[in-house]
């Protein structure tokens, strides 16, 4: 058609989110009709407002859909308007979508499709060239429609604010990383010891005291680039970017807490850009993503990232040296003194329904003189923070001390659990008075006779 005429198509195509009308020359042509304006829900509504606020007029690109969504996504409460780049009544070139709701018009519908007829079906399929033209046509069709769904990021998530523990007391070094959270400077932190000694907790509780988000992330020999930065996901049929635990933290502000980070293999080494405080690049999709005010990053461990020699800790990796380098600073958590792990035991009876301080402080004594033991090499096993609690759950399911001692060392081998088991009957009076009277009620019961005999 003459160009004039093009341009009057045009014209009213860009025109319609205002006089909520176009030329049914245009309608033909393009194969839009219009119907009257929907109800939107609440996250369609909150992607209309920010583009309204970014100060887009309809046809928008892929492109500032995507800064929108980044933009203002998370605050605003809406995720990638699938919607919009799914509908094809919406398209308005490769890559460029209508939508007229920004100015307050009606949103397109496509025209239904007319049915052709069986003859002229069974022509295209036997005719060569144009069964060449429609594959072709149909895999452009998909390229783009994966395309289009291909960037949804994750922005549904909730508050990641950890909830306070009411049995949590504080030791170690928790005024030392509550004092790097609340300095705001990004200072990655790496912090190593035996198990059981709080060292996850000590990080999660922080960030519930200072309502920083925290986002923890188990390591182990599997965990790769997709893992920790993000991938693909197939959700209803759809190629789906979801992001991974790194880039959320680095998009929201919030603690990483990288888990047993000793476990993993050089595949980590993606995070190094992150480890830096620097923006990381997500070569799938084309994007770098900027760290919000904020983020920082906790490791834990069992080791230093030197390997585990002795074999205790299974699977533990000599962490690559330049990552390493890129930890500020290292903590080495003890266990708690004897006054703070009985206040951590005598708070988890309160809460447990089973107070018992006698109890709490011989399960201190008990522990303590297990550590000393192990740290001089007469045992190969430990009592940690962790299994005292452990004890204190199986005391408050069955009532009785030895029992829960028992249950909680059943774990070991023989040698350890039977050394660690008598040394707590020794310290605890009343255990073995009760061992004793059980020994001595199962003798009586196999040695009594039966009246008829």
């Amino acid at each position: 058609q003459p160009k004039s005429l093009w341009d009057k198509h045009l014209r009213n195509i860009r025109e319609f989110p205002r006089n909520g009308s176009v030329s049914p020359c245009a309608r033909s042509v393009y194969g839009v009709n219009l119907r009257s304006m929907a109800t939107l829900s609440r996250k369609r509504s909150a992607f209309i407002t920010a583009c309204r606020k970014a100060g887009l007029r309809s046809p928008i690109s892929r492109a500032d859909v995507v800064a929108v969504v980044n933009q203002y996504g998370a605050a605003d409460g809406f995720s990638w308007p699938s919607w919009v780049t799914a509908d094809t009544s919406r398209r308005a070139g490769r890559g460029m979508f209508h939508v007229p709701e920004i100015a307050g018009a009606s949103a397109p519908v496509a025209a239904p499709a007319a049915v052709k007829p069986v003859a002229a079906v069974v022509k295209t399929i036997s005719t060569v060239p144009t069964v060449t033209t429609t594959t072709v046509a149909a895999t452009e069709t998909l390229s783009e429609s994966v395309a289009d769904s291909a960037c949804v990021f994750n922005n549904e998530l909730g508050s990641m604010i950890p909830e306070k523990l009411s049995t949590y007391v504080p030791f170690g070094h928790y005024k030392d990383v509550e004092a790097v959270f609340r300095k705001g400077i990004f200072a990655p932190i790496f912090i190593t010891g035996l198990p059981g000694n709080g060292k996850t907790t000590m990080v999660e509780q922080i960030c519930a005291n200072l309502k920083r988000e925290f986002f923890r992330c188990n390591i182990t020999a599997l965990t790769d680039e997709e893992d920790l930065i993000g991938g693909f996901r197939l959700v209803n049929g759809d190629m789906v970017w979801q992001d991974g635990p790194v880039i959320l933290a680095m998009r929201r502000g919030g603690v990483l807490l990288l888990d047993e980070v000793d476990q993993g293999t050089p595949k980590i080494m993606c995070l190094q850009a992150a480890l830096e405080g620097k923006p990381v690049f997500i070569k799938k999709i084309n994007t770098w993503v900027k760290p919000e005010k904020g983020f920082t990053i906790v490791c834990t461990a069992n080791t230093k990232g030197s390997g585990d020699p002795e074999g205790r800790f299974a699977g533990a990796q000599v962490l690559n040296g330049a990552m390493l380098d890129r930890l500020a600073f290292t903590f080495e958590q003890a266990y708690p003194t004897a006054a703070q792990e009985r206040k951590i035991l005598v708070k988890n009876m309160a809460e447990k329904g089973c107070e018992d301080e006698q109890f709490a402080d011989l399960l201190v004594k008990w522990a303590d003189a297990i550590r000393k033991t192990f740290y001089e090499g007469g045992c190969d096993e430990i009592v940690t923070t962790r299994r005292l609690i452990d004890t204190v759950t199986a005391f408050a399911v069955f009532g009785e001390r030895l029992k829960a001692v028992e249950l909680v060392c059943a774990r070991f081998d023989d040698a350890n659990r039977k050394s660690f088991v008598n040394l707590y009957t020794k310290l605890d009076a009343s255990a073995i008075a009760a061992e004793a009277s059980t020994a001595t009620a199962t003798a009586a019961s196999s040695t009594v006779q039966a009246p008829w005999r």
